[in-house]
């Protein structure tokens, strides 16, 4: 008897897949609901910031720092970073405030945390007096199980009909957010992200492709072109690292007519840390990445290319072999002594939890010079701007305990240590190398 082997592949059955769907449907109501339940403990948070806000004489800065406190309060707590759970307590107020029906779909379960966020997005330019109707709106659209990128599609249509200006005005203000920042990835890869108007950030782009392409047409024309393997994705980035790196700018107001201004002698500047072994044995195997500070872990070979490349000298700095703390540098002078320590030392900004590198903060008196703090590396820290701004004007404090390790106790009397040894261990134990033979011994 001869039977036909059936094409589809076997597959769960319907009612044990049925259950698994059941599952996972019921545990993403229960996580809608956390998270919309937290977005209210966060919203409180805020209008307490509120609160003591009122108490206070009225400023701007005054508002901000009473923000800081509490979310630094919170981030604290949570070994998280005080900008991201300002930001947090910020939607969710907006949220709370300005969203209630959104929010209680949420807390149903019948929008998730994506379609949320799409809304409060779209919904952002509007005006305060416009939202109500857009709540409404928004999560009667969204009640129509539509994906996050189509209901963001057809919530852009809704809420520019809602706009009491016109999308000219709105551009004029929109210019205002132009920006460029870094966001940190993996394998010692980044993301550097511009937000430029759009017919900008189009033209930027289609330059670069235009580059990319006539550097891929011309391969081969010389011996060192025929191996350039590199995709157009690529070369488009290394086109842009390039111009970004060395271009001077037309913007330079101390340009002439005769050269470049001052602007185009600006060179990056980084903050990376590399073990001894690394830079002087590149042949030994598994050697410790270098650091580059604020960002993560940087390869050996770019470390080293890095060295070769720059005219800078660099600071030796002596550490002690087992704890990896810094006995000393190699400098002479006090000033400049104390500097490159604490450098060494901090890394980058000594609040818990901040990653901005120390050579774009401040040097903090802990105990501030005006009340006997002395200037010595016992009572001096790195701090960035914001956290700076934030250890004066808020009831954070802070005492600087043995070994650079800084004590901070925040409002509600909690106390939390920032240790300035780098968190991976500095020390490797390595195979003793096999004795030389016995120049005596024969060889047969």
């Amino acid at each position: 008897m001869f039977m036909e082997a059936s094409s589809t592949p076997p597959g769960p059955g319907p009612r044990a897949l049925s259950a698994v769907l059941a599952e996972v449907l019921r545990t993403g109501a229960a996580v809608a609901a956390a998270e919309a339940a937290r977005t209210r403990a966060l919203a409180e948070a805020g209008h307490l910031a509120l609160d003591v806000m009122a108490e206070r004489p009225s400023s701007s800065r005054g508002a901000e720092m009473a923000l800081r406190e509490v979310a630094s309060e919170i981030a604290a707590a949570e070994h998280s970073s005080d900008r991201s759970v300002q930001t947090q307590i910020t939607r969710a107020m907006a949220l709370v405030d300005d969203y209630p029906a959104t929010l209680a779909a949420w807390e149903e379960g019948t929008l998730t945390r994506a379609h949320v966020h799409t809304i409060l997005d779209i919904g952002a330019p509007l005006p305060t007096e416009a939202r109500t109707e857009f709540d409404t709106l928004a999560t009667t659209t969204a009640a129509a199980g539509l994906s996050p990128g189509r209901l963001r599609t057809r919530l852009a249509v809704l809420a520019e009909a809602l706009q009491p200006t016109s999308i000219t005005e709105r551009h004029q203000r929109g210019r205002d957010t132009r920006c460029v920042r870094v966001v940190t990835g993996h394998d010692g890869m980044s993301d550097l992200v511009a937000t430029l108007p759009t017919v900008l950030a189009v033209g930027i782009y289609d330059r670069l492709t235009q580059q990319a392409r006539t550097i891929i047409d011309t391969r081969g024309d010389t011996p060192e072109t025929v191996t350039d393997e590199r995709t157009t994705a690529q070369v488009r980035a290394d086109i842009l690292a390039d111009l970004l790196l060395t271009a001077a700018p037309d913007a330079d107001p101390t340009r002439t007519d005769d050269g470049p201004g001052t602007l185009g002698t600006i060179r990056a500047r980084i903050q990376v840390v590399v073990p001894a072994l690394t830079m002087l044995d590149p042949a030994q195997e598994n050697t410790d990445p270098a650091d580059l500070i604020g960002h993560g872990p940087l390869d050996a070979d770019t470390a080293r290319t890095l060295a070769d490349a720059t005219t800078v000298p660099w600071d030796r700095i002596i550490t002690h072999p087992i704890t990896g703390a810094v006995l000393h540098t190699d400098t002479y002078h006090r000033t400049t002594a104390i500097d490159r320590y604490l450098r060494a030392r901090d890394r980058h900004c000594r609040w818990p939890g901040c990653t901005v590198p120390a050579i774009r903060c401040e040097v903090d008196h802990t105990l501030d010079y005006a009340l006997g703090g002395r200037t010595d590396v016992g009572n001096l820290a790195h701090l960035c701007q914001r956290h700076h701004t934030q250890k004066q004007f808020t009831r954070w404090k802070v005492k600087q305990l043995p070994n650079g390790i800084l004590e901070w106790t925040s409002p509600t009397g909690r106390t939390y240590r920032d240790d300035p040894l780098p968190s991976s261990p500095t020390a490797r134990f390595l195979p003793d190398d096999p004795p030389p033979p016995d120049p005596h011994h024969a060889l047969f």
